[in-house]
């Protein structure tokens, strides 16, 4: 099987649950990091769970101006809340006699617990972490390991994510993530992020409008999941994460109205990024001098020719 065939199979399989229908997307790791309101300890969903993930809080607790209060804390000069929407749809009686279903939409502002003073920490929810046997995956740690130019991988964070002006991705514990392959998954996506780097493939830096919420965002979203899920393939674990990533895709999709062309468009750069890391992956200590593609994919073994 070839690269490209690869790379055909895994869009094929994210467009085919696009189409389908898929299943609700999932943090894969047990974090404090996901943004949740202080006194239900519910996590946010939707808009409000990106909106409120994107500002990298390492403490999760977000509060109404009124759940301080009644906390017994008090908000910090200075300090700017945050918009959290609410909606549903609400049964009504038109004059008519029949029903119809109204949208009801609300907003919120609540800050986050960095911004309160004066609450005792017994009186915010417990968080239980998950905890378990990370059992590392011999492939998927040979690619990342191999990548000569990589950027530096710090674990131990509340969330994954890429730094751009420090070249740094930070990671959950591997041990935090319910799935081990999940785990890859979620490094993957950040690596093929790194690739975007003006040192490497400089694709962010072609972004003038790189902000949360934004098309520029979205679409480097879909390149970094795309490019995650040719990575899962390449290395094996695609069927234990091809659902989890198209229900991010078919989020991020529904930003740029379900185009998906925009599909077609992110595997293109997907592509290249995931080329770009195979192509500079380093030979094993002690083995012999390979050609440049025979070096990318010796590890492979199941890439059959």
């Amino acid at each position: 099987m070839k690269n490209f065939d690869i790379y055909e199979m895994v869009t094929n399989l994210i467009v085919e649950r696009l189409e389908s229908g898929v299943v609700p997307w999932q943090m894969p790791w047990k974090a404090g990091g996901m943004p949740r309101n202080g006194v239900s300890g519910r996590p946010y969903s939707g808009f409000n769970f990106w909106y409120l993930l994107s500002f990298r809080f390492e403490r999760p607790w977000f509060l109404t101006f009124n759940q301080v209060k009644e906390l017994g804390g008090s908000i910090k000069k200075g300090s700017k809340s945050f918009l959290v929407v609410f909606w549903k749809l609400l049964d009504v009686t038109l004059d008519d006699g029949t029903m119809d279903e109204v949208p009801m939409l609300r907003y919120y502002r609540v800050f986050h617990i960095d911004q309160v003073t004066g609450i005792p920490p017994e009186k915010l929810p417990k968080l239980e972490s998950h905890d378990h046997d990370f059992d590392p995956i011999a492939a998927c740690e040979e690619l990342v390991e191999r990548w000569t130019d990589s950027p530096a991988i710090e674990h131990g964070k509340a969330q994954a994510c890429y730094i751009p002006s420090l070249d740094k991705v930070e990671m959950p514990s591997p041990r935090t993530f319910f799935v081990d392959e999940h785990y890859y998954s979620a490094l993957y996506h950040e690596l093929i992020h790194s690739t975007g780097h003006h040192s490497r493939l400089n694709r962010l830096g072609k972004m003038p409008h790189h902000q949360f919420g934004n098309s520029d965002y979205s679409q480097e979203e879909l390149i970094a999941e795309m490019g995650a899920s040719y990575l899962c393939g390449l290395t094996g674990i695609e069927q234990a994460t091809i659902d989890n990533s198209a229900a991010y895709i078919q989020g991020w999709l529904k930003r740029l109205q379900s185009d998906k062309k925009f599909v077609v468009q992110a595997a293109t750069q997907a592509q290249r990024a995931v080329d770009y890391i195979l192509k500079h992956q380093g030979t094993p200590a002690g083995a012999e001098a390979k050609t440049e593609k025979e070096a990318a994919l010796v590890s492979f073994s199941f890439l059959k020719t």
